[in-house]
């Protein structure tokens, strides 16, 4: 004799797995873990970029965070170029950073036949990407400049100081940390 399946969907689960005593089981074993451990996290101007989650990190594009530049109506209308978006200049000494981060680095040239792209030839993609104005650029070569005089190294441009023989790519991303950082305390 076959007995039939009881009628589960008349069963009420969480009142069998309360009258079976699990929900309290349950309840105490979660709060005998320990509590997960978490780094503080740092202040969200200074990450380079995304913060990994628990299984890793994502790649972003070097404009992440950033707006693309789009045209309006108006723009498609009379045939012109959208508007740039607006960064300001540590945003832009930031995206320079990427964007040579992504591209790849380069010496005596602005840039070559692999795409990657000096000092100068960063700046110059990330003005012909729509962010900033050439107002922009020109505010940020002056916080580098900042940087280098008043870190003992005089040089005519940053142009010059890029390509010096034995610069490396680090050294660059690092003057432009520290310029970035300055514009920050000014608030530009």
């Amino acid at each position: 004799m076959t007995v039939p399946a009881p009628p589960f969907d008349r069963l009420d689960a969480h009142d069998l797995a309360r009258e079976l005593g699990l929900v309290e089981e349950i309840e105490q074993y979660l709060a005998g873990l320990p509590a997960p451990v978490l780094p503080p996290a740092p202040p969200a101007d200074l990450l380079p970029g995304p913060l990994p989650g628990p299984y890793g990190s994502v790649r972003q594009p070097w404009n992440h965070g950033h707006p693309l530049p789009g045209r309006s109506l108006l723009d498609r209308l009379v045939r012109r170029p959208a508007r740039p978006a607006e960064v300001t200049v540590a945003g832009h000494l930031r995206l320079t950073s990427r964007y040579l981060a992504e591209a790849g680095w380069t010496q005596g040239a602005l840039w070559d036949a692999r795409g990657r792209v000096c000092l100068l030839g960063a700046q110059t993609a990330v003005l012909a990407h729509g962010y900033g104005t050439a107002r922009t650029v020109r505010r940020a070569r002056v916080q580098v400049m900042e940087v280098l005089h008043a870190t003992g190294r005089p040089v005519p441009s940053p142009d010059v100081w890029n390509d010096r023989p034995g610069r490396r790519q680090a050294e660059v991303h690092a003057l432009l940390e520290r310029a970035r950082a300055r514009a920050l305390s000014l608030g530009i």
